[in-house]
């Protein structure tokens, strides 16, 4: 399992890119001690809403075989939307490796970034587990209306998504050994 810390399109944020990557090698041992399943290569990269859509649409489509320009673009304006909100995204990638995307603008301090790593991670640990991605990529083919999924299996993946959420948010105290006082 390796990891890699770096920014897309935030120029002067060294100390925190030198922070995240200390709090990343060491929530990655503790996930990976903590979590059933394989930790698989990590790619964490801090950037701002509008990078984190760039490259959540352009992971999105390369997971779900995607070339068409047009569709990228909306992809990439229903991404924008989520991305103003979201503090971070982990997305699985066809190689067998995980990237996850961290919205900076979110995270004021250390406490606040360690629970999203954690949160994170843990959804990283769970794509090691079977039919998970397998499923992520047919409901995002389904989304990019490449093919088209069974409302039972839509519903599926609606019911296990929540539980893998649940779970994600449950083991968010793991932050607190990483920065006390952080899942308070």
């Amino acid at each position: 399992m390796k990891t890699s810390v770096s920014t897309h399109k935030l120029p002067g944020y060294g100390s925190t890119l030198r922070t995240a990557k200390r709090l990343t090698e060491q929530a990655v041992r503790l996930v990976n001690r903590s979590v059933p399943g394989s930790m698989p290569d990590v790619q964490v990269v801090l950037t701002n809403p509008r990078g984190m859509a760039e490259l959540g649409a352009a992971a999105d489509a390369e997971l779900a075989g995607v070339l068409d320009k047009r569709t990228r673009a909306r992809a990439e304006r229903a991404a924008l939307k989520l991305a103003r909100e979201a503090a971070g995204r982990a997305i699985p990638r066809t190689d067998g490796t995980a990237l996850i995307l961290v919205n900076v603008d979110q995270h004021p301090g250390e406490a606040e970034f360690a629970v999203t790593l954690v949160h994170e991670l843990v959804h990283c640990m769970q794509f090691s587990r079977k039919d998970v991605v397998d499923r992520i990529v047919r409901d995002t083919r389904d989304g990019f209306r490449i093919e088209r999924q069974s409302r039972r299996q839509a519903r599926e993946h609606q019911r296990l998504l929540e539980l893998e959420e649940r779970e994600a948010y449950g083991k968010e105290y793991l932050a607190n050994q990483l920065v006390p006082g952080a899942a308070a």
